[in-house]
């Protein structure tokens, strides 16, 4: 148990605070396979030389932070704080598994990242622009000044709190990790992960079956007959009229392939490709290879007029 394990190494202020000033740059080196990875991997170096003395230890971390991470980069923090509270105790020997501490991050990043975008990106960021807005329209120098000092002042600040919290909070978790609190929290993390990742699916993931199931023809007047129009601004009332009326605008019904598939189960193809997605990615297939199949997936379906 973590608990009952002697604390011969331990991160100081100092160190944590080189993490937290690292994580700045979460993004700096994001891709389309692991994406902000090596961002998460930079900003855990100086714990890591804390905490892991032998060059092989040290190998060993690294290459366990370069696994998958990707989630709002602000609330990264509290993450790196649990994680940081994680390595340590496993630095002393407590039986905390490579597993765990990915758990820990994967679980964490989704329902954090739902919440980090509304929060940064679509509040607080518009409030202190138009703040800055007002301000510099009356031509004052202050207004991005300060917009680019409240920013950063509340960006950072928000960053150092909740990593600290999350160190504190971490080191908690780590005193049950026999099935206790860390498999719930992980558990807990996860399932709403999936959540709000099933949710997501419907509005990321975007698929048009164009092909024609059917083509009929509607009875005579339950369409706009075009060609019985009056001429000019006649013609345009008369049209607008027999919308709102009810006629359809065209005189054929056609019936695709996805009409059919939203009938019955509306965004279960997206789903199914997704979850395809998962299984290759689960099979070591590279994500560069899956993104470039559905590429040359997407152009042959357009040219044989099936997408």
């Amino acid at each position: 148990m973590a608990e009952n394990v002697e604390k011969k190494v331990s991160l100081t202020v100092a160190d944590r605070r080189s993490v937290w000033l690292r994580s700045t740059f979460l993004q700096g080196s994001w891709n389309y396979e692991r994406m902000q990875n090596g961002g998460w991997c930079y900003a855990m170096i100086p714990a890591i030389k804390r905490l892991y003395p032998e060059k092989d230890q040290q190998c060993a971390a690294l290459k366990r932070h370069l696994e998958f991470f990707n989630t709002q980069p602000f609330v990264a923090s509290p993450i790196l704080g649990v994680t940081l509270a994680l390595e340590e105790d496993r630095a002393n020997g407590a039986p905390v598994e490579d597993q765990a501490i990915q758990g820990v991050k994967v679980g964490m990043m989704g329902p954090l990242a739902g919440v980090g975008d509304p929060v940064f990106w679509f509040t607080l960021r518009p409030i202190l622009a138009a703040l800055g807005a007002s301000l510099a329209i009356s031509g004052n120098i202050l207004g991005p000044i300060l917009f680019f000092v409240l920013w950063n002042v509340a960006r950072m600040a928000f960053m150092w709190y909740t990593q600290e919290f999350g160190y504190n909070v971490g080191m908690a978790i780590t005193k049950d990790l026999s099935g206790g609190l860390l498999g719930k929290v992980t558990k807990a993390a996860s399932i709403l992960g999936m959540f709000i990742l099933g949710a997501l699916v419907m509005r990321w993931v975007s698929i048009n079956f164009v092909l024609k199931v059917s083509e009929v023809e509607r009875a005579a007047g339950a369409y706009i007959d075009w060609t019985k129009l009056p001429e000019g601004v006649d013609g345009i009332h008369t049209a607008l009229s027999q919308y709102a009326a009810g006629l359809s605008l065209e005189k054929k019904v056609v019936t695709t392939l996805q009409d059919n598939l939203d009938s019955l189960i509306p965004g279960l193809v997206p789903l199914l490709l997704t979850l395809l997605c998962m299984k290759l990615l689960k099979k070591n297939i590279s994500p560069i290879a899956i993104i470039l199949a559905l590429f040359v997936v997407g152009i042959v379906g357009h040219v044989i007029g099936l997408l």
